[in-house]
């Protein structure tokens, strides 16, 4: 039975030294979902059909206001321009417009592409339930009162069909249903209150607009990547503080120090340590050199006797950002 006890405090212990590893920040620029956006950033945006909720004003602003290195990716063509030319040439509007009509329009304003859609009404169901409570019957608190009180729920949902036309080739780019729900909570004894149905969805086409935004434009992903912290050789004492010290400049984004503290690491342990190498590829990583990061893990995957998961994520991750950043500078320079 202890033993069976110490076997499982060992485990808990490397759980949570794992847990506890000193991480490093990390930001990548990944390219849009929709590629072909890329190619037609002169944008109109029109009138969606039965848009009580601004979907159409959400789109449009979501696009006009995004920035790339404090760049715009998009030009946006006026609306009222659109709506002119659609009065001018007597078209109907029927919120999708289709390929013929959008071509048309588009070389008319000058537009590449033309986003239009179609807004489903909104849906809102409510329910009404109780929940149980407990409190002090008195300050002494020796009895409980059981009790429940009145509580009711609204469910709301907002859909949207959108469609992006080429108009140089004549074709469809992208076409979905977008979807949102929210489902929010009021009990007699809270301060929460219901928002209205409109408010609501208001609150949903907002979200339907960035997630399509998200869609179209190339964005930044944040995530966190682990450091090396234990010497994987035995190390002298004067090498372990290297990295003791090396690894306390990083917890302080001194990553230039700790870079040099690293590549003393290197000679001192005759690049035969797998530690400093994939730790000077995460430092390279995060400041975006990510040929020198690939270099830095490539050579420590080299030395690993057996297997490094961080090592082997390392790999096999900066090899799909190299690919992913080269599409985001096609993207971004069309």
């Amino acid at each position: 039975m202890k033993i069976a006890l110490f076997f499982v405090s060992l485990v808990f212990m490397s759980l949570f030294v794992t847990s506890c590893a000193q991480k490093v920040q990390m930001k990548a620029l990944v390219p849009a979902q929709v590629d072909r956006v890329a190619y037609t950033k002169k944008i109109a945006v029109t009138n969606f059909r039965n848009d009580k909720v601004g979907l159409s004003s959400k789109i449009e602003a979501n696009l006009a206001g995004f920035q790339i290195d404090n760049k715009n990716y998009f030009t946006m063509v006026s609306r009222k321009d659109f709506q002119k030319i659609v009065q001018e040439q007597k078209i109907q509007n029927s919120g999708l417009v289709d390929i013929e009509t959008a071509t048309e329009i588009g070389h008319l304003i000058g537009a590449q592409a033309i986003i239009s859609g179609n807004v489903s009404p909104l849906s809102s169901q409510d329910s009404f339930f109780n929940e149980d409570r407990v409190r002090c019957k008195d300050k002494k608190c020796k009895e409980l009162v059981y009790y429940n009180v009145a509580c009711k729920k609204r469910v709301v949902g907002l859909s949207a069909e959108v469609r992006i036309t080429d108009v140089t080739k004549g074709d469809i780019i992208y076409a979905d249903t977008l979807s949102k729900k929210a489902t929010y909570k009021h009990c007699i004894d809270d301060s929460n209150a219901i928002p209205s149905t409109q408010m609501a969805g208001q609150k949903l086409a907002r979200a339907i607009a960035d997630s399509f935004t998200y869609k179209l434009t190339p964005h930044y992903k944040h995530f966190e990547v682990a450091l090396l912290e234990d010497p994987d050789l035995d190390y002298t004492d004067k090498q372990e503080k290297l990295l003791e010290v090396a690894l306390e400049y990083v917890e302080q984004s001194r990553y230039d120090k700790a870079e040099q503290l690293f590549l003393r690491l290197v000679d001192a342990t005759k690049s035969q340590s797998y530690v400093p190498f994939y730790n000077l590829g995460v430092l390279s990583e995060a400041r975006g050199k990510l040929k020198e990061a690939k270099e830095y893990y490539e050579y420590a995957d080299k030395l690993m006797v057996e297997p490094v998961e961080e090592i082997n994520e390392a790999v096999k991750r900066i090899d799909r950002l190299i690919v992913q950043r080269q599409k985001t500078r096609e993207q971004i320079n069309r």
